[in-house]
């Protein structure tokens, strides 16, 4: 069985090259511009999503959900801390950590870094660091050894290799500065035991030491100064840490991710938000030559419109007519620009690397992002929501100069009126 009439029509109309090419023209620009918006909105997309991924999975894998951190006392029932955590319901774990802040000396130069003390048996619960570190290096955070595991970009920039003793500038304590004086910075001797490579910002800025050793340089004991938190949900974060902070009976601080890497979400979404307006526009311009083709298609075939309406097609089949002539010209530029998008969305991260090579210039610095390189993942329904906006932009762009169509009097169009 054969398609409808109507249908058939609007086929061959499409097929036709119309007087002199220029109606072909504007209806390739029209399909061109289609394509382009949809490959480009497909291509922004998949690297947005992209970005929430790793930003999930590796930047607050490693980066605490949440955090409780001592005022003016130490935490020292960090352990009836964790035991009230798991307590709460969407709090998967939690872990105590010693942090300071410090400057790194070695003939290289010195550069200021974060120091944690962690107990790695513990801190496994609550972060993915040891999967961007060896067995060896993590192993060696154990016990109370004068060890540190440094950042590659870290170990990169002062030159240091495993092995190398690196020299670790402390500030005093308040209590031992004296009245209108800094106090003098002490100075600790420790060995690079391993490195981590997590490959963004914070391997610039990170650094691990055992926890029993961190308590010794800030005359802890047993306390500590941060109990980390991870929560099933992170968006749920913010909540539980500030349901766990109001069990204790110290004054402390609260923190989560969002205080601290939250602009990274923020600026992820309203990037992805605006790209699609912006690309949403360029899609729509393209339509509006949908409209000059249809409108001078109509001019070209009026003779054509008014001996088939003579011989008994009825209005609505003329517009059905030139609806599917301006709808072929949707479908085949979001069928063209899907197909493109998704394929160069599958390759992006190896295009951009290429890119950067050809032209000997990094995109994404790792010393600045959370990352070092162009990530991309494709959701099914982004996909098919950037189709479905073209197809319907398209067929909308189809009424008004199918309408007009369906309005020519064939005795006028026959006499040349």
């Amino acid at each position: 069985m054969g398609l409808p009439l109507p249908i058939t029509i609007g086929w061959r109309f499409y097929r036709a090259r119309e007087r002199g090419g220029f109606v072909s023209f504007i209806s390739f620009a029209s399909t061109s511009g289609i394509a382009l918006g949809v490959a480009v909105l497909i291509l922004v997309l998949s690297a947005m999503n992209g970005f929430e991924t790793e930003l999930e999975k590796r930047l607050l894998g490693v980066v605490p959900h949440g955090e409780l951190i001592a005022g003016d006392e130490p935490l020292a029932n960090w352990r009836e801390i964790l035991t009230q955590a798991k307590g709460i319901n969407g709090i998967v774990a939690a872990a105590p950590n010693v942090k300071m802040q410090g400057l790194l000396q070695k003939p290289g130069g010195f550069t200021g870094v974060k120091i944690t003390g962690i107990d790695p048996s513990l801190e496994a619960e609550v972060s993915s660091l040891p999967q961007f570190m060896s067995a060896e290096s993590w192993q060696s955070l154990a016990g109370d050894g004068a060890n540190i595991v440094m950042g590659q970009g870290v170990l990169d920039k002062l030159g240091l290799k495993v092995g190398d003793v690196v020299t670790f500038y402390l500030p005093p304590a308040a209590s031992d500065r004296t009245a209108g004086q800094i106090g003098r910075a002490l100075s600790h001797s420790l060995t690079v035991s391993g490195s981590f490579s997590i490959g963004g910002e914070l391997d610039y800025s990170n650094a691990y030491v055992p926890l029993a050793y961190a308590q010794s340089l800030m005359d802890l004991g047993d306390a500590v100064n941060v109990v980390r938190i991870k929560v099933e949900r992170v968006f749920d974060a913010p909540t539980l840490v500030r349901q766990l902070g109001y069990q204790q009976h110290q004054i402390m601080y609260v923190s989560d991710w969002t205080r601290t890497q939250g602009h990274l979400y923020q600026d992820i979404q309203m990037v992805r938000t605006l790209m699609y307006l912006v690309l949403a526009l360029v899609i729509a311009v393209a339509c509006f030559n949908i409209v000059s083709t249809l409108i001078m298609a109509v001019r070209d075939k009026a003779a054509e419109i008014a001996i088939l309406m003579t011989m008994g097609l009825k209005r609505p089949s003329v517009m059905v007519v030139f609806i599917v002539q301006g709808a072929l010209n949707g479908v085949l530029g979001a069928v063209i620009g899907g197909v493109t998008g998704v394929l160069m969305a599958n390759n992006l991260s190896y295009l951009v690397a290429k890119l950067e090579t050809l032209i000997g210039h990094r995109f994404l610095s790792a010393d600045v992002y959370f990352i070092d390189f162009l990530p991309s993942r494709i959701e099914l329904q982004d996909i098919v929501l950037v189709i479905a906006t073209a197809l319907v932009m398209s067929l909308f762009s189809t009424v008004y100069p199918a309408y007009r169509a369906s309005q020519i009097s064939p005795a006028a169009a026959l006499a040349g009126r």
